[in-house]
């Protein structure tokens, strides 16, 4: 094959031991390239290999004075014989191993250590219909495959609380809008307004007018309804002269309802120069409605009416004829009021005289007149019954 075959002629007497070893170890090489990928197959010939150059030492120094022919034979025979010993190795490792390289043979002038996986014998994979397969949806349809993105999801979540923070304002302005509707339709609109047309009065007489009592209703005209005191508008009613109880209702959606209870004069305040004067039980002076009679209404006679309404003994006197029914009063003829304890009625002109006393005990000493004046044979000839110490009434 064109390799120069060198003789003991052109060498000294241990050149033919050089030549030996030199074409052992090609052929090592040959058998090594031959063996491919093999790992196993290296090894077994490496060691072979070396085998052969012991070998042809060996015989190369017991022959060292043969001829160049002999030297040529030599060479043939070891060329042979490692070319056998690599064959068979091979064929050994490759049935033992299966052609895996984890013997850590040598490949190409490489060292493979144990246990190397080497990746061109790694199955191969599609990495495209791996991702097809994991990424399916239910209906086979392939999906986005989840890949976290920190600052898209930063952004989103800033967008989720902006969103958030964007509903609460807009609810709260909307809260807000609808109070403050419902304020205005409640308190300002014209739904509830109270209008002086919508006010009703009754229960007003001769010496209460109704004017009167308008005019004190009429001063929440104006008011959403929801804002009229009743309370208020009462205690206004039953401060006039003349009357004793007032009531306010309220008619949805803009009216009111008053009602008051008046009574007559408790009596007449007449003074020296003949004026007569009406007051309630209350020493409240009523304005006297034109054409009212004064029939009926007891009579007090005293010096100055202004002075008279400032009495204590005025003041009980028009206590006690306040409290007592329109058929008692409507027989009283005079009055005496001397002092706050010794208030004193005439009854038809002078036919009965009762002693009241004090405004005390008044239902008391009501029910004890009524009981002696009633019984003709209690009262008999007398005519005084004093009730100023109702446990103890005196008739005389």
């Amino acid at each position: 094959m064109g390799r120069r075959i060198v003789s003991s002629s052109d060498e000294p007497h241990g050149g033919s031991h050089d030549v030996a070893r030199e074409v052992a170890s090609h052929d090592v090489r040959r058998a090594d390239g031959a063996s491919g990928a093999d790992g196993t197959r290296r090894t077994r010939t490496s060691r072979s290999s070396r085998t052969a150059r012991s070998r042809t030492a060996s015989g190369t120094a017991g022959a060292a004075g043969p001829s160049s022919g002999d030297d040529t034979t030599i060479a043939e025979r070891q060329r042979s014989h490692t070319a056998r010993t690599v064959s068979s190795a091979g064929e050994r490792a490759g049935a033992r191993h299966g052609g895996n390289d984890r013997t850590g043979a040598r490949r190409n002038g490489t060292a493979i250590r144990e246990g190397f996986v080497d990746a061109r014998r790694m199955p191969s994979e599609d990495v495209v219909s791996k991702t097809l397969r994991e990424t399916a949806g239910t209906l086979g349809i392939p999906t986005r495959p989840k890949v976290v993105d920190f600052s898209a999801r930063l952004k989103e979540h800033r967008r989720a609380n902006a969103r958030i923070i964007a509903v609460r304002v807009a609810a709260g302005v909307a809260a807000l809008g609808v109070a403050v509707a419902l304020i205005w339709l409640l308190f300002f609109s014209t739904v509830f307004r109270l209008e002086t047309a919508n006010i009703s009065v009754s229960g007003g007489n001769e010496w209460v007018s109704r004017s009167q009592i308008l005019a004190i209703a009429d001063k929440q005209s104006g008011k959403s309804l929801l804002l009229v005191s009743s309370h208020d508008v009462v205690a206004q009613l039953t401060n006039i002269p003349g009357v004793t109880e007032a009531s306010v209702s309220k008619r949805f959606p803009d009216g009111l309802s008053v009602s008051v209870k008046a009574q007559q004069p408790a009596a007449m305040l007449k003074d020296s120069g003949s004026q007569m004067v009406a007051v309630d039980s209350k020493a409240r002076v009523l304005n006297k409605v034109g054409g009212a009679s004064t029939d009926g209404i007891p009579v007090i006679q005293v010096r100055n009416v202004d002075s008279a309404l400032g009495s204590a003994a005025v003041k009980e006197a028009l206590t006690i004829l306040g409290s007592l029914p329109d058929s008692m009063r409507a027989s009283i003829t005079k009055v005496t009021a001397a002092t706050q304890d010794s208030i004193t009625t005439e009854l038809n002109g002078g036919e009965h005289v009762v002693v009241w006393g004090d405004s005390s005990d008044l239902e008391l000493k009501q029910a004890i007149v009524d009981k002696i004046l009633g019984d003709p044979k209690v009262i008999g000839d007398k005519t005084q019954v004093d009730v100023s110490a109702p446990s103890r009434p005196i008739i005389k």
